[in-house]
């Protein structure tokens, strides 16, 4: 490893050790009005009416009426109202705000306000719905033809659910509108998203709109929309009341009316001639939600990795994402990833399996190669590590003598193993960080000769703070003490872009180097100075035409190859898993011990997507909403768990970084329905996968 990936103390352990950090909940409540929301209990319905009781002194009702600028949130279609306007479209949908100086006489009014429905006809299939937000779709090569020459033709459908990502806090936000300005604050990832969206709802300019960052218990990509959502309603709320208003919400709301992981059902049939895979056609369809949010970029990056790791000459791909009458979906660690990948891993197993090949060795013979083409038609135009990867998690697993010990097995418990090779594309699909972001940083140097980080780049839990003062410090040979990072204000910082798409250490980690080189040139002792640095986009990229889906979606990518064990218990169905195994590639770790937690959490958390995290929702209303039903892997669930770095560096990251935070969680899902699968001798098509559907499974079969 290099001198910067060595380990150091997180900048934020200190104060989240002590107490002393302060979260959206921990401000002082003095003059402060405590809001809670007036939710849709209807899945579709046209609210007709509502009837208030009588408010005492300094209580008050916030609703569609009190909007003074757009009622419509900004986020990429804007079709998420701030306030329901005529029409509520899903059970949770927001009606209004009650906000009074009590936080339980606000609980108690909340319940006695009545809502006159007139019910519509919800859909909550995505199948069956009629409406797609988006829909998209490529080809590359001649798919057709490879299909007419095929000797084989494999066709399979796969299905995967709902996935809440029960961050350790839940959503908050305070506004205030003081003066003629607008302060909002909470816990948020993207500052300047909210901003915007602030903006519309208000109709303010953008200097007398303020939004900064308090310290954030955990996002994993529920906090980059919705507090757009959130930091709206509760921006009108404090510009009628002219108070702060704070809401903040318990367990059950945060579940029941936030954005999770979309449910997918896609279909992929797949040409084989000669034992190759010669061309695939796949249809994915994503189940969005009521509104849109997030989903359009969602589904891009699903339809572009739909192929996996693979090298398929001939393909053809379709992708949608249709509206349901149930709570929106939108951004979550590995963004559209997670699902196709599943999808493309266990199809190329099953094949694998029909040809009498161990699936590694399949997979191997179809993985791209340096300079190969993307599903896109750009190119891979740095090394594919995927084969030195396996060969390390093969060998570190045991995976072939597992594999050939657990055939034809019988009796209670059972083993299996499997293994799965993804990556992750670093950063903005296509030209996004070019032509929208356009990202900006910039360091303040003070007479003292001390520096100041200022980037919009918001810390979550996952060390990006750390990260940019060793670069920073490393660049300016400064002891990391005198370089000063503090939570984003978007009054103060330029805006670096939001906090998502693996690209805050690569991308804007990059222009503070460059910013740092700068301002080491022109240094001079005792007197303030500001240098700024603007994103420029590669060269060497291969422009990307969004209608065509043709060229390079992303500068570059991360790979990882996962495998996991299993035994599972055929008298009651329970999985254990025995061992996982997994190979990341994000580059050069800027911390080492920071990015090994982070494959680890990841990890993780996608064993959980595969094989315990089933989110139930009848007739549009979430019914497990708490820690107690909605069951994610806690200490006992950690497995024995090896985790090793692979480093292919990449140029135009800082020290080689490459995106690091969404690459954990693609794999591991695939690798435990595969080790699943092993140990039970069937085909699986659908995530998660729990103690239940073993029984299922095995009653199929005819007990044990």
């Amino acid at each position: 490893m290099k001198a910067i990936s060595k380990s150091v103390p997180k900048r934020d352990h200190a104060a989240k050790i002590s107490g002393s950090a302060v979260y959206v909940g921990d401000h002082p409540t003095d003059d402060l009005l405590f809001g809670r929301m007036l939710r849709s209990t209807k899945a579709r319905a046209r609210v007709l009416g509502v009837k208030l009781p009588v408010l005492p002194e300094g209580y008050f009702f916030i609703d569609k009426n009190d909007v003074p600028g757009d009622n419509e949130v900004h986020i990429i279609l804007d079709d998420n109202p701030v306030f329901v306007e005529e029409i509520a479209e899903h059970i949770g949908d927001v009606i209004g705000v009650l906000a009074g100086t009590d936080e339980r006489e606000v609980n108690i009014l909340l319940k006695q306000i009545e809502v006159d429905y007139e019910e519509l006809e919800p859909v909550f299939d995505p199948r069956k719905s009629d409406v797609a937000f988006f829909d998209f779709g490529y080809e590359k090569g001649d798919a057709e033809k490879a299909f007419a020459e095929a000797d084989k033709i494999y066709e399979e459908d796969f299905e995967t659910g709902l996935q809440e990502h029960m961050y350790l806090e839940t959503n908050g936000i305070i506004a205030e509108f003081k003066d003629g300005k607008m302060y909002v604050r909470g816990s948020l990832q993207c500052p300047y998203f909210v901003h915007r969206a602030v903006m519309k709802a208000t109709g303010l300019s953008s200097e007398n709109v303020s939004v900064t960052q308090d310290v954030i218990g955990g996002a994993f990509g529920g906090k980059e929309d919705f507090p757009s959502i959130l930091g709206c309603q509760v921006a009108v709320a404090a510009y009628k009341t002219k108070k702060p208003v704070r809401v903040v919400f318990d367990r059950h709301e945060d579940i029941e009316g936030t954005s999770k992981r979309h449910p997918s059902f896609c279909n992929y049939k797949a040409a084989v001639k000669d034992g190759q895979v010669t061309a695939l056609e796949i249809d994915v369809l994503y189940d969005a939600g009521a509104y849109a949010t997030m989903s359009m970029v969602v589904l891009q990056r699903g339809i572009i990795g739909c192929g996996g790791v693979y090298n398929v000459p001939n393909l053809k791909v379709r992708g949608q994402a249709r509206k349901t009458n149930t709570v929106p979906n939108g951004a979550f660690r590995g963004f559209g990833g997670p699902q196709v990948f599943f999808a493309i891993e266990m199809l190329m197993t099953h094949i694998a399996k029909d040809l009498q090949m161990d699936s590694v060795d399949f997979k191997l013979k179809h993985v791209a190669k340096h300079n190969d083409l993307t599903s896109t038609s750009g190119r891979f135009h740095f090394p594919v590590p995927i084969p030195a990867m396996v060969k390390d998690i093969t060998e570190a697993s045991g995976y072939y003598s597992k594999k050939e010990a657990y055939k034809n097995q019988s009796g209670r418990f059972r083993r299996g193993i499997g293994l799965a090779a993804v990556y992750h594309g670093a950063g903005f699909t296509g030209n996004g960080e070019r032509d929208l972001i356009k990202a900006v940083v910039q360091l303040r140097k003070d007479r003292d000769d001390n520096v100041e980080i200022l980037t919009a780049i918001t810390e979550m839990g996952q060390g990006v703070n750390t990260a940019f003062i060793k670069i920073v410090a490393q660049e300016l040979g400064l002891p990391p003490e005198r370089v000063i990072l503090v939570p984003p204000d978007t009054a103060r910082v330029p805006d670096s872009g939001p906090t998502v798409a693996s690209r805050s250490v690569m991308t804007v980690g990059e222009l503070l180097r460059r910013a740092a080189i700068r301002l080491k040139a022109e240094w001079r002792d005792g007197e303030e100075q500001l240098i700024e640095e603007h994103y420029k986009h590669p060269e060497y990229m291969i422009p990307f035409e969004m209608p065509a889906f043709r060229g390079d979606a992303y500068p570059t990518y991360s790979w990882a190859v996962n495998a996991v064990e299993v035994e599972i218990d055929t008298y009651t169905g329970f999985i254990d898993i025995l061992g996982a195994w997994g190979s990341f590639d994000a580059g050069t770790p800027i911390d080492e011990n920071i990015v090994i937690g982070q494959m680890e959490g990841g990890f993780l958390q996608s064993i959980g997507y595969a094989m315990m995290e089933k989110m139930t929702a009848d007739k549009g209303y979430i019914r497990n909403n708490n820690f107690s039903d909605y069951i994610i892997p806690t200490a006992v669930d950690v497995p024995n768990m090896q985790v090793k770095l692979h480093v292919e560096d990449f140029p135009l990251g800082p020290y080689g970084a490459k995106g690091a935070g969404e690459l954990p969680h693609v794999g591991g899902a695939p690798a435990v329905a595969e080790a699943i699968q092993n140990a039970l001798g069937v085909n699986l098509h659908k995530i998660p996968f729990l103690a239940e559907d073993v029984m299922d499974v095995l009653r199929r079969k005819g007990g044990i």
